[in-house]
Parts: structure tokens; C-alpha cells; sequence
């Protein structure tokens, strides 16, 4: 038989997690391989960049729009298991695909790449056959970063604290900060409780400095924590500061910093990620796709 496509592997991934176990992905693409009487070719086979097995690719994809839209939930690195949501879609007895998944305003909001937790989806997802190329290629390429940002976040919070402290610094380096690389990791050290803080040059020359403080947190930063920052920028010899944290703002630490003279910019969980991928720190190129167009001046006649 031809290889199941992802939407065809969501029903029978939602049954094999029905026994309430912690799965790992890949237990699942070998027992779902099972499942569908998948030859060895068919197994083996992979995608046409030849770095993953279709699949495995597949089973992948399943598992992140489950985890998406509230069906399983993910219990650590690669790891899932059923969710409330997942149990109640098996007891309907309604085909687990996208078109069921659509009910779920949390599928808009993974598919469109842009919106934030709660907020409208202003621009829906392309319908495949409706959609052109170009459509389809920015569609699929706004889930892939989606996807990365979220899973680099997990890794981020899964790295010890020495390595989050050069994580910070490769970023504030790739990002234009600290002079030498060096010099960077002397002024930014651990503070010990699960972040780092320093001051770092806000340019080659050293110019002016950047009072930096990051935090690997899971709750909230909230007001008196962003106070008690811009307190210590004097303390620091710096009218400028950088806060760094793995989770959120509070909405009251927000509006806190557009009311103080010093500039602080404020960077959470979602952002620090958009940072890395942006300047390349934690992440690999995979593929890389140009697409071209005629060139209408060359064919101009002089």
C-alpha cells in the first residue's frame, strides 16, 4: 500500500495513545508502520531532500497538529500522551483529520504563523485547492518556523544554566553586542537562580553599555521584578537594560517600562526565539528553496 498521508495517521496515532501511556514519536512510527502494512521500501523511503524518512516525517506532522489543536499533549522531548480533548474526539466516532481538527480555534491560530494565543486569525490558512504555489509555499513555510520557534523554547528550557548563559551571549554577539566574544562571557555571568545578568557593550567600541539580565522561568515576570532591573541599571552605570526570559510579561510590566526615563526593552520566551532563528544561534539550515521569475528586462528588445 502507498504511504498513509499525515491526516490519515491521526486517527489511528489518537488510538494508540488511547491507553493513557506516555509515547515516544518513535515507538509510534514503528508501531503505526505496523499498523499499515508498510513494506520495508516504504519505510525506508524519504523525502526528496533525503534527510528524513517519509514516514517518520509524517507521523511527526500528526503528532504536532494533535499536540496544536489540544488532542494530545506533549510530556517532554518527543514525548505525548492523550488529552481530555483527545478522548472526547475518539468517543465521536468522527474521522480525525484536518477538516475535524478545524473546529478548534487554536488550529487557525498555529496555521497562520502570526497570530498570538487568543487572538483573531485575521488571515486563515490557505485552502489547498484553491491556493497557488507561491500561497502554499509562504503557507507551509510560516507553520515550519511556528513549529521550530515552539520546540526551540522547549530546548531552551531544557539546557543547564551554564549553557544558557552562552546562549545568551552567542545571541547578544550575533545580534551585534559585546565587542569579542570574550569579552562577552566576562561580563555576563550566573546569578544563580535559574538566570544570568551583567553588562555587556552595546557596541565594537564600547561606547555606551547595556545592563543585560536574562531569566530561565516558566511563571510570569511581573511588575516588581522589571522595578527592581531598572533599579539596578545605576547601580550598573547604565541608562539602558535588557530583560530576557523564557516565559512572559505581565501586562503591568509592559505599560511599567513605557513610564520610566531609562530604556528597557523586554524580550520573552516567544521573541527570544524569533531572535534565535533569526540570527542563527541554535538553529541549521535544512533546505533551502529559491523560487525564480522570467526576467522581463532581459527579454526587452533595445
Amino acid at each position: 500500500m502507498a504511504i498513509p498521508t499525515y491526516q490519515a495517521v491521526m486517527g489511528p496515532l489518537l488510538q494508540l495513545a488511547s491507553d493513557e501511556q506516555e509515547h515516544q514519536a518513535s515507538e509510534a512510527v514503528q508501531t503505526l508502520a505496523e499498523r499499515f502494512h508498510l513494506t520495508k521500501e516504504e519505510r525506508e523511503e524519504r523525502l526528496p531532500s533525503g534527510l528524513q524518512p517519509t514516514f517518520y516525517n509524517r507521523v511527526g506532522w500528526a503528532i504536532t497538529y494533535l499536540r496544536a489543536t489540544g488532542l494530545v499533549e506533549r510530556t517532554g522531548r518527543g514525548r505525548f500522551r492523550i488529552a481530555d480533548r483527545g478522548r472526547q474526539a475518539l468517543a465521536s466516532g468522527k474521522l480525525i483529520d484536518l477538516k475535524y481538527l478545524a473546529q478548534f480555534p487554536e488550529l487557525a491560530v498555529f496555521r497562520s504563523g502570526s497570530a498570538a494565543p487568543g487572538e483573531i486569525d485575521r488571515h486563515p490558512p490557505v485552502e489547498t485547492a484553491m491556493a497557488t504555489p507561491d500561497e502554499l509555499l509562504e503557507s507551509t513555510s510560516q507553520v515550519l518556523h511556528k513549529q521550530l520557534a515552539a520546540d526551540l523554547l522547549e530546548t531552551v528550557h531544557s539546557v543547564d544554566p551554564a549553557f544558557f548563559e552562552k546562549l545568551v551571549v552567542d545571541l547578544l554577539i550575533e545580534m551585534g553586542y559585546g565587542g569579542s566574544r570574550k569579552e562577552a562571557g566576562k561580563a555576563i555571568g550566573q546569578s544563580g537562580d535559574e538566570g544570568i545578568d551583567g553588562i555587556i557593550n552595546e557596541d565594537k567600541l564600547g561606547l555606551d553599555v547595556v545592563y543585560v539580565q536574562a531569566k530561565r522561568w516558566t511563571k510570569s515576570v511581573g511588575r516588581p521584578d522589571v522595578q527592581m532591573f531598572a533599579g539596578s541599571l545605576e547601580g550598573q552605570r547604565a541608562s539602558k537594560g535588557v530583560f530576557i526570559t523564557t516565559s512572559t510579561f505581565t501586562s503591568d510590566a509592559r505599560s511599567y517600562v513605557k513610564t520610566i526615563g531609562k530604556k528597557i526593552v523586554l524580550i520573552d520566551g516567544e521573541e527570544l526565539a524569533q531572535l534565535m532563528i533569526d540570527h542563527g544561534v541554535g538553529v541549521a539550515e535544512v533546505n533551502h528553496y529559491v523560487t525564480k521569475r522570467i526576467d522581463q528586462d532581459y527579454f526587452e528588445v533595445e
